[in-house]
Parts: structure tokens; C-alpha cells; sequence
């Protein structure tokens, strides 16, 4: 039997709290959950809209809200491809949403803008998203008008440091 002296015992240090986060990780976490968790608002509030479209369909009514547009522009816009803003473009035309007119600055090109049935199911849907968002909130803050308009200015701020010359 083969004995070993305290000494020959080798001992493990004691374990040591980890590290706390460096900045650029607390900051990298920080950009995931947020990214997670705008990911998740955007379908529930699309959900809320109940716009009776796919999401690329809506992508370019939204897109078309402020102004007519080209298809360039929108494919720009909406992150979807040429021919497929397209063929979008020609089931919202079916559906009465859009029209579609000769640019007046430059005849060979065509500019695309709401007909008043997609601004009013735009807005329509626009409301209900609102609703359901202000009806959440109230469920669990004190003042969720407070609550909105600090979010939409933390999303501005962070749009603004990645892309200035959007917001």
C-alpha cells in the first residue's frame, strides 16, 4: 500500500470567480438580445396588423407610404429583388393596393404609389398595431405612452450610429 505524504498532494487553487464581461461583450450580448428581441416585436405587432398580406407585400406598401416610387428604389427599400418587387407589385396592382404611372421626369421609367384602398389598409392595420402595442403596455408599465416614445428614441438613436443618413 502505497501512502502519500501531505506534501506530494497536490492541491487545486481555489476556484475563482469569472471574469465580469468586458465592455465590448456586455455590449455584444446587449446586440443580441436586442436583436432578438425587435425580431420578435416586429412579428407580433405584423401579427396585430392583420394586414391579410405576406410580409414582403407590406414591406412595399410601407415602403410606398411617404411617396411613388420605382422599383429600384423599392427593391432598395424592402431588401427583396427586383423581379420579385415586380411580381409584387403586380398582385398588390390586382389587388387594387397600388398603380402604377409613367415617371413624369423621365418617361422610360415607371413610379409606383398607394391607390387610397392600400393607404387605408395600410393605415387601418397601422392602428391596429398601435392598439395592441399601447394595450400590452398598459397590462405592464405605469405610462406606456412614456414607455413607446422612450423605445422609438432608443431604435432612433441606434439606427442613427449604424445608418445617419436614414434616420
Amino acid at each position: 500500500m502505497h501512502l502519500s505524504s501531505p506534501r506530494a498532494e497536490r492541491t487545486t487553487p481555489p476556484a475563482s470567480a469569472p471574469a465580469p464581461p468586458s465592455d465590448e461583450q456586455g455590449l455584444e450580448a446587449a446586440a443580441r438580445g436586442l436583436l432578438r428581441g425587435i425580431g420578435k416585436l416586429s412579428r407580433a405587432l405584423f401579427r396585430a396588423g392583420e394586414f391579410g398580406l405576406p410580409r414582403g407585400h407590406v414591406s412595399v406598401l410601407d415602403a410606398l407610404a411617404d411617396h411613388s416610387r420605382r422599383v429600384t428604389e423599392l427593391a432598395a427599400r424592402t431588401q427583396l429583388t427586383q423581379p420579385r418587387v415586380t411580381v409584387v407589385l403586380q398582385e398588390l396592382e390586382g389587388r387594387g393596393l397600388v398603380e402604377r404611372a409613367r415617371c413624369a421626369r423621365d418617361r422610360r421609367a415607371v413610379e409606383t404609389s398607394l391607390t387610397p384602398a392600400g393607404r387605408e389598409l395600410l393605415e387601418r392595420a397601422r392602428q391596429r398595431m398601435a392598439a395592441a402595442l399601447l394595450e400590452g403596455l398598459r397590462a405592464h408599465v405605469d405610462d406606456p405612452e412614456h414607455t413607446a416614445g422612450q423605445a422609438r428614441d432608443a431604435v432612433s438613436t441606434l439606427l442613427n450610429a449604424i445608418e445617419p443618413e436614414v434616420s
